[in-house]
This record gives structure tokens, sequence and C-alpha cells, in this order.
């Protein structure tokens, strides 16, 4: 015989967990909520981006603007008056769709945002359940084709990275090998940001975990481990890479507006 035993349904908040599962939750809140402030308003300044050989990654890359960095030149023709022009505006949907599609952050802001759940055996504030199969959040799906967006993002960072070392001599007119403060937080950007994306989940179903019998490809099982030991701290990676790109701007920002000296190594 079979009996169905009805699940407790628990009002907002109640639980009998006597630890405080609420401080996780806050401080993810906080957090996210201080990235996107700040992300928004750096977006549309428009203005101190860069210094030097040093272009901010929230700009990167630079499809129109005002610096040597450019691809295309300055602000399009076709831009519309009424809208304040930004070059992060053209690129920063990138970059922000594949954290907002993330499987680790949306777990994470479901939880503090939403409050479904607010935490692990904690009420939520109602009573069924929808999934993601439906409008809208059936739209995270398309977080796997973010990910082909996000790699080739990394790379051109990585050359941002390069360029980081290079920097202008106004007597010759060229560009001189140097070190520079800002040279190592460029780098260590993209270490972050490529520990976090190649670490993704789809990046990992990507390179082996579409196999039945990964073992049999010895390339894409060395692939697969190594994009799994990156998962396996995939929050770890998540929480530094939206940390150091938002301090790697204000680093920008800051020698931009004369406010830090880029100190020079070499």
């Amino acid at each position: 015989m079979q009996a169905r035993v009805p699940l407790p349904v628990r009002s907002f908040g109640q639980t009998n967990r006597p630890d405080a599962w609420w401080i996780y939750t806050l401080l993810t809140f906080v957090g996210l909520s201080a990235f996107v402030v700040y992300s928004t308003w750096a977006a549309f300044q428009g203005a101190h981006y860069y210094s030097g050989p040093y272009l901010s990654p929230f700009y990167s890359p630079e499809l129109f603007g005002d610096s040597q960095h450019a691809w295309f030149g300055p602000k399009p023709t076709w831009w519309p008056d009424l809208i304040p022009f930004s070059p992060a505006l053209l690129i920063l949907w990138a970059p922000a769709g594949f954290r907002f599609t993330c499987y680790y952050y949306r777990g994470a802001y479901y939880k503090s945002f939403w409050m479904d759940p607010p935490s692990c055996a904690v009420g939520e504030p109602r009573k069924g359940y929808r999934g993601e199969q439906k409008l809208p959040l059936i739209l995270q799906n398309v977080h796997r084709y973010f990910m082909y967006i996000a790699l080739m993002f990394i790379v051109l960072l990585a050359l941002d990275a390069v360029k980081g070392f290079w920097f202008p001599d106004p007597a010759s007119g060229k560009g001189s090998f140097g070190i520079g403060i800002g040279s190592f937080v460029l780098v260590i950007n993209v270490i972050l940001l490529g520990g976090y994306t190649l670490g993704c989940h789809s990046f990992r179903h990507l390179v082996g975990g579409c196999m039945d019998e990964v073992s049999k490809a010895p390339l894409l099982q060395k692939a697969y481990n190594c994009s799994s030991c990156l998962n396996r701290k995939h929050m770890l990676w998540a929480w530094m890479s939206l940390f150091w790109v938002g301090f790697t701007d204000v680093y920008v920002r800051l020698c931009s507006m004369g406010i830090w000296t880029d100190w020079r190594l070499v």
C-alpha cells in the first residue's frame, strides 16, 4: 500500500533552523545590489574609463569612443540624441546577460531578492512552484548562448591586459614596454573572469559533459576535468571576479581622474 503524507507548509520566514540563516541571504542582497548600482552608474558615465594603456572592462571592447582603444572611431552619427552616449551601453549587455542567467547567480538572487525560498528549509511568501518552464523565466535557458559570447570577451580582455604593458612614449610616438600596478590589475581581472567562465556549468557540458564516455576522448577528458575543478569553486570564482571587475573599473577611473597614481615598476 502507498500512503500520501502531506508536507508541512511553512509561513513566510518560518523555520526550525537554529542558525543565523538570513546572514548569507542579506550579504548576497547587499553585494549584488551594490554591484548593479555601481556598474549602472559607471556604464552611463561615458568618461574616465581609460588611462594610458588601461581600458576599463566595463567598456571593452570599445566599439565607438574617444580613446585610442576605439575600434571604429568616435560616437556614431546614428546614435539617438535623446539617449546619453556611452561606449559601455553597446557591449555591457553581453557580460551582464551571462551573469544574470548563470546557474549560481540564479539561485543566489532567487533567494535574496525574490525569497524563493529565503534559504533552505525556510518558508517562502508563495505556496506554488512554477520553476523555469514558463515565461519569463524560461528565457534563462539562453545562458549557454551568452557563454559563447563570454568566451570571446575573455580573449578580448586578455588582449587588453597585454596592451596594459605597453605605455605611450611621447618622445618617440611609439609604445614602450613597462609594468605598472594597473598592468597587474588587468591581468588578475582576466584570470578571475577566466576561472569563472571556464568553470561555468554550460562550458563544462560543452567540453565533455555531452559525451556518454568522456574517457574515450583523452583531450576532452582533460578539459572536462579542468573545468570540473574550477566548477567546484564556482561560487568563489563568481564573487571574486564580480568584485575584481568592479575594482578594475574603479582603479582605471581614479587613475584617469588623477586621484590615484599608477605606480610604474618598470
